[in-house]
């Protein structure tokens, strides 16, 4: 072969010339493996591509029998075009027979031929195909030469991605980039959503892949990478960063891989061998993805993503994309796709048309799950792969009830979710008809359903879905999705709309719930062990009065003449609230001094969530004015189990005797005192877990929007009073070990109980 120092540049121009002439795909393909013959030298050309069956397909071949175009087959990882698939790696051989993977395909004529370079068609790290080139004499190719064709391989790539291949592709069957795919993940919200995949910070989709002036190119590089390393130098010389070890783990990681003169030098060479700056960073992001998408090592594997992250910020730095879609081009039924985000990302999109979120990371008390959930959107987390796997407007379908997601699905796949979609939407309908119906049992126990919120985004589901009043407003989900401290003026603003919004409803507030798990960028707590038992909630306030007192003087001015009732979390000694009401009364003779008006009526609460406060429950009930039990963190703290924790979570039963046990005593401390009792948990926003909270004697509940129709249509079937006597005798029952959980499955049953 001739010297190539100049090869590849002809060659991609020519190919470029290729691509714009108006030619059928088939033709172009054709004419396309020719011209890389011409230009190598080689005897053979040919391309394979890779089918959603998993089958490598000869489609076009200059040098081979032409009659085994569409006809010659190789599974991935049989032969040596199947090996190159399958690893996603180049082979160099001088004789091809001599390698154990070797497999003869007698239709294409091949065995005359001995030298063997092979190099795989990627997009994403993912092989789409196989580009081959063939010599009868024995020889090694070059570097350069392995140089030349993985680059002209991008240009097949495009060719796959953009679907004009599917015209020449045999009927029934479907290219890789488009089988069916799918992904198991966890549940982090119920329901289904049937759309079309938005990805939350898509790829840049290379369009310009041929340089016209190298110097240019290199030089734009240059000063991507210089912008790029100072914007990740800036990120760690901020304070709140380098207080956060994890964050900051992960910074370090980006400016080794931004000033890696490996990478750097892979990138130039590209670029030197006539590719723009941008597909030089595609092709190496999607090589070296390719290299580590198989590795098992959880570590290893995280830094792949670190790198990932890195290549397309630099993309971004060069094309000047801005990440999302405009509103005129965002699909009316859209599922956001993204390894993760913000919860104020999400809120950024238009809300009417999300139909659910799909996250590879996050868990299920992160941020933006809260938020989507708010929204009343599914939510599937933990979906590894999906980014690297979905394409912009993709056909997908969320199963939060299941915790899969489908992208590209089957048409039979489809109609079956449309059907289901179909039933839940009737079964809607059925619990939108008990809105206006009274909630009293068959024994005519009246219960009071009430709703959690957080966002002004949930307040239109209180007359949507019927309830009575919001039993839980969470008041951190307002400082979580912002930049900055909210001021106090912003917030009374916020209580006050809400106050508005819900008219003559109860609103019961709870005062900031942040530390733990629920971080905001703009506090920083010291980094602890075991952050749920530790700084956080009414410990933090009472540690920073000034953010409480700033809290309810902002609650107390937007309720001036209405009522107001408030709670605080997490309290864990009667103490806290003896502190927390001196600070609140402070507040409201600050008021009256300078004449402003207060609330008509004040309700002073607490939630039950630490297990301390059992043995304070007459202290407890006497000293507020009501109680909320908090029974996802009392269950968490009781039992021992983390409930993010997927590994001891289902290990532990709500419906189990020692926690219905301490909710009993609860209701029962309540009664005794005459002091209401709600429980505001994931308990009371399921039908058969709601029923036994009724049966052991609660009266108010408050859940999720979307199961105040559920729990309505169960308690109008329930006996409260015939349940109380069975469910009772089951926990007085220490000799009896059958599940609570079968004993009230039974109950249901034999009453007719919808659960």
């Amino acid at each position: 072969m001739r010297d190539l120092s100049a090869g590849p540049r002809v060659l991609l121009k020519r190919l470029r010339e290729l691509m714009a002439e108006p030619l059928e795909p088939q033709e172009r393909l054709d004419r396309i493996v020719r011209q890389i013959a011409q230009n190598m030298v080689a005897e053979v050309c040919s391309v394979y591509v890779l089918r959603s069956d998993g089958v490598l397909e000869l489609y076009a071949t200059e040098g081979l029998n032409k009659t085994a175009v569409h006809l010659a087959q190789l599974k991935m990882g049989q032969g040596l075009v199947g090996t190159i698939a399958a690893s996603a790696r180049p082979l160099n051989l001088s004789d091809a027979q001599a390698h154990p993977a070797f497999t003869y395909l007698p239709e294409t004529g091949e065995e005359i031929y001995h030298s063997f370079l092979g190099v795989p068609i990627l997009r994403t790290g993912r092989a789409l195909g196989v580009l081959v080139v063939q010599n009868k004499a024995q020889r090694n190719y070059r570097e350069d030469e392995v140089e030349a064709l993985e680059t002209t391989a991008m240009v097949l790539a495009e060719m796959v991605a953009t679907g004009e291949l599917k015209k020449i592709t045999k009927p029934g069957l479907e290219l890789d980039l488009s089988r069916p795919v799918s992904i198991d993940g966890n549940s982090y919200g119920e329901g289904i959503g049937l759309g079309y995949v938005v990805l939350h910070e898509p790829r840049i989709v290379v369009t310009n892949l041929l340089n016209e002036d190298t110097d240019q190119e290199l030089q734009r590089l240059a000063e991507a990478l210089g912008s790029l390393r100072i914007s990740i130098d800036d990120m760690l010389s901020r304070r709140e960063v380098s207080m956060e070890g994890e964050h900051r783990a992960v910074l370090e990681t980006y400016r080794m891989f931004a000033h890696d003169r490996g990478w750097v030098r892979k990138l130039e060479e590209a670029i030197r061998n006539g590719l723009t700056a941008e597909a030089a960073v595609e092709r190496v992001q999607s090589e070296t993805k390719a290299r580590m998408i198989r590795l098992t090592d959880p570590y290893l594997r995280e830094r792949m993503h670190d790198f990932d992250d890195l290549a397309n910020r630099l993309l971004r730095q060069l094309s000047g994309y801005g990440a999302k879609l405009s509103a005129s081009d965002f699909p009316t039924d859209a599922v956001v796709v993204a390894r993760a985000m913000g919860a104020a990302e999400l809120l950024d999109y238009p809300r009417e048309n999300v139909r659910g979120l799909v996250l590879e990371e996050g868990a299920v008390t992160s941020h933006v799950v809260i938020v989507a959930r708010a929204m009343g959107i599914p939510v599937v987390g933990q979906a590894a792969g999906v980014v690297a796997l979905a394409e912009n407007r993709d056909a997908v379908i969320i199963d939060g009830d299941d915790a899969k997601v489908h992208l590209r699905p089957l048409a039979d796949l489809q109609r079956a979710y449309e059907e289901k979609v179909r039933f839940r939407a009737r079964r809607q309908a059925q619990f939108r008809a008990l809105k206006d119906v009274e909630p009293l049992t068959k024994d005519g126990k009246r219960i009071t359903l009430q709703m959690n919120a957080g966002l002004l985004v949930d307040l239109p589901h209180l007359n949507e879905a019927g309830a009575e009043g919001i039993g839980l407003f969470r008041t951190e989900l307002q400082f979580m999705i912002a930049s900055t401290m909210p001021k106090a003026e912003e917030q009374e603003a916020f209580y006050r709309s809400v106050l508005k919004q819900t008219g003559n409803k109860p609103v019961t507030f709870r005062t900031l719930d942040i530390g733990g798990d629920k971080v905001v960028p703009y506090f920083r707590a010291a980094e602890e062990e075991n952050p749920a038992l530790g700084w956080r909630a009414i410990r933090l306030s009472l540690d920073r009065p000034g953010l409480l007192r700033t809290q309810l003087r902002a609650m107390l001015r937007a309720a001036a003449g209405l009522e107001l009732k408030l709670m605080l979390p997490m309290v864990t000694e009667v103490s806290e609230l003896k502190e927390a009401r001196e600070l609140l009364q402070k507040e409201i003779e600050r008021q009256s001094k300078l004449g402003e008006q207060l609330p008509r009526k004040l309700q002073f609460g607490a939630m039950l969530e630490v297990p301390a406060l059992l043995w304070q429950l007459d202290e407890l009930m006497s000293e507020v004015d009501f109680v909320s039990v908090g029974s996802n963190d009392l269950f968490q703290f009781a039992m021992a189990v983390d409930r993010g924790n997927a590994r001891v979570s289902d290990r532990f039963d709500v419906l189990g005797r020692p926690f219905l046990r301490i909710l009993r005593d609860i209701v029962r401390g309540g009664e005794r005192h005459q002091t209401p009792v709600t429980l505001c948990g994931e308990m009371a926003s399921k039908p058969l877990s709601a029923m036994a909270l009724l049966g052991l004697g609660y009266r108010s509940v408050s859940m999720s929007p979307t199961a105040v129709g559920p729990i309505k249509a169960m308690l109008l079937a329930l006996d409260a009073g015939k349940l109380s006597e069975a469910l009772n005798a089951a926990l007085d029952d220490t000799r009896d070990q059958t599940p609570v959980r079968q004993i009230l499955i039974d109950f249901a049953a034999a009453n007719g109980i919808p659960v």
